[in-house]
């Protein structure tokens, strides 16, 4: 048993990050699940404290999550611990390759820089240049800047309704528009997930009563076995932004697969429900290999 001691930044009590406390328990003897907004970093001391105990005398920390919710909060902690990296702390994913991933606007800009397939998107502030890209595409997707499993999304239609759903979209707090032509999926798409940048396997997630696939929509998990040019659309993907675990959202159109985005965290359960792979044993296995090496 390994002698390390790695804390897990998570959301205390939620399925994800205790599974990797307690993977990392297993392997070490050792358990700590660090809530962000709990958290206080003394620069003048350089430590990073959680009630009496700093978390700068661990040999590691493991993001899982940031926080409940996707927000620009979740910049203000991964600053803290961009500079936790500084003073040596190891931490996976590196704050700052996390960041280029967790806002929707950013993610894209990386993919497009990448030549990535994708479906059509657009950006404004403008609500007239909505209504007519809407009007292009004939049937829009409004994308949150920060949101995971659709929350917040809103499909709207060239119809009499367009002009009122766009403002009611951006009054909600969408000052930037995210908007992505909505594309037919074949009943699911793929989450292709990658481990220090290798390739561990791939689960669908199948469309329940929505249009979207999650499985707060009724959606499903079942196992898939992509063809070689979805893999290698993914790897390209996840490649550009050189996270430790991630999971490549990816749907397989009449025109080849494109990628609607990668995940700043991935996700543990679509794997081991889907396919029995237990991606936080292996997540957790990847830190201490890489700490020990």
């Amino acid at each position: 048993m390994s002698k390390l001691k790695i804390a897990v930044i998570g959301n205390p009590g939620s399925w994800s990050t205790e599974r990797l406390a307690d993977a990392l328990e297993e392997n070490t003897g050792f358990r700590c699940v660090v809530e962000m907004s709990a958290s206080s970093m003394d620069f003048d001391n350089r430590s990073l404290l959680l009630g009496d105990v700093d978390l700068a005398s661990l040999d590691g920390l493991v993001i899982k999550k940031i926080g409940p919710e996707y927000s620009s909060d979740m910049f203000n902690r991964l600053e803290v611990l961009r500079f936790f990296c500084k003073i040596g702390i190891p931490v996976y994913s590196r704050p700052e390759r996390i960041m280029a991933a967790l806002n929707r606007l950013s993610c894209t800009v990386t993919l497009q820089k990448g030549d990535i397939a994708m479906p059509s998107t657009f950006i404004t502030e403008d609500i007239d240049q909505a209504v007519k890209v809407v009007a292009r595409f004939g049937k829009a997707v409004f994308k949150p800047l920060y949101s995971s499993k659709a929350r917040g999304m809103v499909v709207v239609e060239d119809d009499k309704h367009c002009r009122l759903n766009i403002e009611n979209f951006q009054a909600a707090g969408n000052t930037t528009m995210y908007i992505q032509k909505m594309i037919d999926i074949p009943g699911k798409d793929l989450g292709v997930v990658f481990l220090g940048g290798e390739y561990i396997g791939t689960y669908a997630r199948r469309q329940g009563f929505s249009w979207n696939t999650c499985t707060s929509s009724g959606g499903r998990y079942e196992e898939y076995e992509p063809g070689p040019e979805t893999i290698e659309l993914a790897h390209k993907a996840q490649s550009l932004f050189g996270l430790e675990f991630t999971c490549v959202d990816v749907v397989e159109t009449e025109t080849g697969p494109m990628v609607f985005e990668v995940s700043a965290f991935g996700g543990f359960r679509g794997l081991m429900e889907a396919c029995d792979i237990d991606a936080a044993k292996l997540y957790a296995e990847h830190v201490i290999r890489k700490l020990e090496a």
